[in-house]
């Protein structure tokens, strides 16, 4: 209470000096800054020490009222933060604006999802197809290439012919590129459909429709 009490009776003193009498503040030009220490102890002044100049502060005239307010400066992570909010939001608007925009009805949203989930499971049909025609080759190659050195036990087995050995390395390759296609459709399709039922739910919302 102590504190407060000297703090008000300083306030009063400095908006009662010459430079902050009734209306000097504003002739004179001078600003007359309102701010709380560490210990939660509010000063007044024209001038704010390096340490505060960070924190929020207030502005007032020379009849000590609040004419405008001077937020804290942010750090970098609360900078990052408002601008990541800024952009969902944005992305939230632009997205509302193009579902409106792009379907009239429920139907047309699920008329178009029907048709890319069945091109995407087309897609997953044909690789793999693909997949077990590879399969097959590799199984042949392999059985082939027990008759040869390394793999057979025979010691006078021949040595693997150099086409048979860039046949395995290639339908191997082959085989990984097929099962990193069919895992990455597969992913596309799950991600699809839920994108769909999001944009559907969404949709639906923004129409009020139950």
């Amino acid at each position: 209470m102590k504190n407060a009490a000297w703090t008000a009776l300083c306030a009063v003193i400095l908006l009662a000096s010459p430079g902050f009498a009734a209306g000097a503040g504003a002739s004179s030009g001078r600003t007359l800054y309102k701010w709380v220490d560490a210990q939660g102890v509010t000063h007044y002044g024209d001038r704010i020490p390096p340490e505060y100049a960070a924190q929020e502060k207030q502005v007032i005239n020379s009849q000590g009222v609040e004419i405008s307010r001077l937020e804290a400066q942010k750090s970098p992570e609360a900078l990052a933060a408002d601008e990541q909010r800024r952009a969902e939001a944005e992305q939230s608007q632009n997205r509302d604006r193009n579902l409106l925009n792009t379907y009239g009805t429920v139907q047309e949203i699920e008329r178009l999802r029907d048709q890319r989930v069945t091109l995407l499971a087309d897609q997953i049909k044909v690789t793999s197809q693909f997949l077990d025609v590879l399969n097959g080759k590799l199984k042949k190659l392999r059985d082939g290439s027990l008759h040869f050195k390394p793999y057979s036990s025979d010691p006078h087995a021949p040595v693997m012919p150099d086409q048979m050995a860039e046949d395995l390395v290639r339908v191997r390759n082959d085989m990984h590129t097929q099962e990193e296609n069919l895992r990455e459709k597969r992913s596309e399709e799950t991600g699809m459909s839920k994108k769909f039922d999001s944009d559907i739910a969404r949709f639906k919302e923004l129409k009020g429709i139950h």
